[in-house]
């Protein structure tokens, strides 16, 4: 007999820890599977080469490496092709985040890596007469909830006629430009960029920079010729002849900006 109530109050017990566990357990998951990446986009502008120089070695032998022990992977650098319109040397930093906390943290632990703060000495410790850079730009964004973690390309070409095409669209207000994204979320233009393998890399809603409201993606090709040819079976294709002619998309881009891009020898892809 008194087996049997011990058996029935375990059973309860059990059931209730049961009952009681499994729907804190679901929102976990489903917390973690409904998770996004945010993005950083760091460009470092220089007005001369001794400055670009100091940059890069900083980047390649201290500044990516002390990203990579803090967990931090898949980080893109970048210089601008070649073109009339800007003539500044620059070099753009892609790097994502798991999550606001991480990057909030960032300068402090680096400020802890005794080997990063050896090996980025010359840029960390340049003086005012000679600064490793003229100036820093920073965009932060999120990214988009049909593609929320950054996706690494697969490309065989020589970096060097590799195009990376990053873009920006601007929108005339806040709710025009949520309707933009809306347009690659629910409208498909995400999946008709997948399905036309324009290898992206990232979308991203900026939630702080300089061109607000907009946002921001970046696609890639083995060579320009991929690239145009790449482009205009987006253009030519059904699906997107569908959405431009759907009235609740007209006008929600105000401004384009686009940059060619290629891959330094130090970057993850």
């Amino acid at each position: 007999m008194k087996l049997t109530k011990l058996f029935f109050a375990l059973l309860i017990i059990f059931s209730t820890t049961s009952f009681k566990w499994a729907p804190k357990d679901s929102i976990a998951v489903s917390s973690m599977l409904k998770s996004r990446e945010f993005y950083q986009i760091k460009t470092y502008i220089f007005k001369n080469e001794q400055q670009e120089q100091t940059t890069d070695a900083y980047l390649k032998e201290a500044y990516l490496p002390g990203l990579k022990k803090l967990g931090i992977e898949n980080i893109g650098v970048f210089k601008p092709k070649p073109n009339t319109t800007d003539t500044l040397k620059k070099v753009i930093v892609v790097i994502p985040f798991s999550s606001m906390k991480q990057f909030l943290e960032l300068e402090d632990k680096l400020a802890k890596d005794k080997t990063y703060l050896i090996a980025g000495a010359d840029y960390l410790n340049a003086t005012y007469k000679q600064p490793p850079y003229l100036r820093i730009e920073s965009i932060l964004l999120k990214a988009f909830s049909d593609h929320p973690f950054l996706t690494k390309p697969a490309l065989n070409s020589a970096r060097s006629s590799r195009v990376y095409e990053l873009r920006s669209y601007e929108s005339a207000t806040e709710a025009i430009y949520h309707n933009k994204v809306d347009m690659f979320n629910a409208g498909g233009e995400i999946k008709l960029f997948k399905r036309l393998a324009f290898n992206a890399v990232f979308y991203g809603e900026v939630v702080s920079g300089a061109k607000m409201p907009n946002l921001m993606y970046m696609t890639t090709f083995a060579d320009q010729q991929s690239r145009d040819a790449h482009w205009k079976s987006f253009v030519d294709s059904p699906e997107w002849k569908g959405l431009i002619a759907m009235e609740k998309y007209k006008n929600n881009i105000s401004h384009i900006d686009i940059t060619f891009l290629y891959p330094t020898d130090y970057s993850d892809y």
